[in-house]
Formats: structure tokens, sequence, C-alpha cells
């Protein structure tokens, strides 16, 4: 097996980046405790992960919901979101292909497409629809500067489908659902072999393990 690894030009860290962080952050430290920081051969020095084909990997869209529009009326918000691209009623909640996006508003699905801008066509990150999402219609029109900290703002997985977002949003507890389409392994391998780190909620993969089927003690 390890031969045969051996082979493999590149792996890469598909999910599960802050759990390979801390874990390495923990091994770190028990080999500071170590005599002469140990042999290299501690339990410590190795973590638990899986290896999957990226054929049999799949990534499933990560979707969104806002809390509010930030003070404007669904008419103003349907207005600005037109003047971004080719804003039409949705025949389906998912959209068919990158740079289109699905809002859920006061009940009813829209669909917009964004051209892709010129400037980041060729930018791993700029150009991945969660980033333009951001960019275009998050910061500028609902507020939200930051994604990871805005209390505003929450993210579904994928494996809850669109479903999920109409319970959510119908009711009124959220103002505005946000269907993705999904990022795709080769954009995922691009921003990676570029050395740069995805941005937050980008990606939702499946098939996922069971939480501790297998455990590896450090001491």
């Amino acid at each position: 097996m390890v031969s045969q690894l051996s082979d493999v030009p590149v792996f890469y860290i598909a999910d599960g980046h802050h759990r390979a962080a801390s874990a390495w952050r923990a091994g770190n430290d028990l080999r500071r405790r170590l005599p002469d920081g140990g042999t290299g051969n501690e339990e410590c020095n190795w973590f638990l992960a899986v290896l999957f084909p990226s054929t049999q990997l799949r990534i499933m869209a990560y979707n969104r919901v806002v809390r509010d529009l930030n003070g404007l009326t669904v008419s103003e918000f349907l207005d600005r979101l037109d003047a971004l691209g080719d804003l039409q009623p949705a025949e389906s909640p998912r959209p068919s292909a990158a740079g289109t996006f699905c809002f859920l508003i006061d009940h009813k699905w829209w669909s917009l497409t964004i051209a892709p801008d010129p400037l980041f066509v060729n930018d791993p990150i700029r150009s991945l629809d969660v980033s333009i999402l951001e960019h275009k219609v998050l910061q500028p029109i609902l507020g939200i500067e930051d994604v990871r900290t805005d209390p505003r703002i929450d993210f579904v997985g994928g494996i809850r489908g669109t479903a999920e977002l109409e319970r959510l949003c119908i009711p009124g507890d959220w103002a505005v659902g946000i269907s993705m389409y999904p990022t795709t392994l080769e954009q995922l391998m691009q921003v990676s072999d570029a050395g740069e780190i995805m941005p937050p909620k980008s990606t939702w993969f499946e098939p996922k393990l069971r939480s501790g089927l297998l455990v590896h003690t450090l001491e």
C-alpha cells in the first residue's frame, strides 16, 4: 500500500482543514514535552485521515440564508440584483450553471446570472461563485462584511437541499435564502495549487465518515 500511494503525485485536504491543523498543533505540543523531541515514531506524530479518489467524491452546494434585507424593501432588493445581471423568475430553486444564483425572497424563487468579471476570470478564488456572491451581493447590498462572524448570515449544507431554505425563509424567520451552484473539484484543486485557501463554507463533501468509527490515541 505504501508503495502504491507513493506513486500518487499529490494529495489534497478536501475537508477537515481545521481538524488537521488542530491535530498538528496538538502533536507539536506533545513533541515538545518529549526528551530531545522524541524519536519521530511516537503516536503524536500521526493523525487519522481517509483517502478518497477524486472520482468518488461529490461536492454539494453550501447554501446561505440572510436574516434581513439591510433596510431595503423586497422591490428595492430585487432592483439591486437586477442591476448585477440577468434576473428572472426561477424555473427551479437550483442554479443550472456556475455564475447563476437562486434567491428565495417573499415566498418566490428568482434566478440571477452574473457575467464573469474580466478582472478576475483567471483568479482561482475571486472567480468562485461564493466569492462573486460575497463581493457583489453580501457586502455591498446586504451589508455583510465578514461571513465568518456576522450573525445575520447562516449556512445550510447541501445535503439538506433547497427544502431547508424554504423551511427557514417562508415562515419569515429569514428574509432571503440563496441557493448556490456547487464548487467543482477542479476549482478546489486550482485554489490549492495556487497556494491559496478556499473561502469559508464553499464546499460540502459527501460521503462523510461517521464520527468515532476509528479512534487514534496519542498516548
